[in-house]
């Protein structure tokens, strides 16, 4: 399983943008698929998550209402909608997935992921 996460970029406060995750493999039956971003000089925090189907999707506090986690099966790809960015936003954000079993719950902690893309940059600043 390989995950390239792209679309990062330099925007201003308030702006949106949109990271696509490609990946490649079959991941996306009984998986759940989350984007974390770790800002300089600190830890990789959890950002949203998704499950397998699509039907349950969880966010940090932090994102919730301005970030929306999204997948296209068809395509193999994650999305993370950002909006009303912050300059707290700024970080190199990460797409992940967790091997499942059997479907589960949504996790934060990054050590429950095993699969991670690397990351891509974004800034908001004026």
């Amino acid at each position: 399983v390989q995950l390239q996460a792209s679309g990062g970029g330099f925007v201003q406060p308030g702006g949106s943008l949109r990271l696509p995750c490609a990946a490649f493999g079959d991941i996306f039956s009984s998986y759940n698929l989350a984007w974390f971003r770790q800002a300089p000089g600190q830890e990789r925090e959890f950002v949203a998550a998704i499950n397998w189907r699509g039907g349950k999707v969880l966010y940090a506090d932090s994102v919730k209402g301005r970030f929306r986690i999204s997948k296209d099966n068809a395509k193999n790809t994650l999305y993370l909608e950002m909006s009303s960015l912050k300059t707290e936003d700024t970080a190199d954000y990460y797409c992940a997935v967790e091997v499942r079993s059997r479907p589960g719950p949504l996790q934060m902690a990054p050590s429950t992921y095993h699969y991670w893309g690397q990351g891509t940059q974004v800034t908001v600043s004026s």
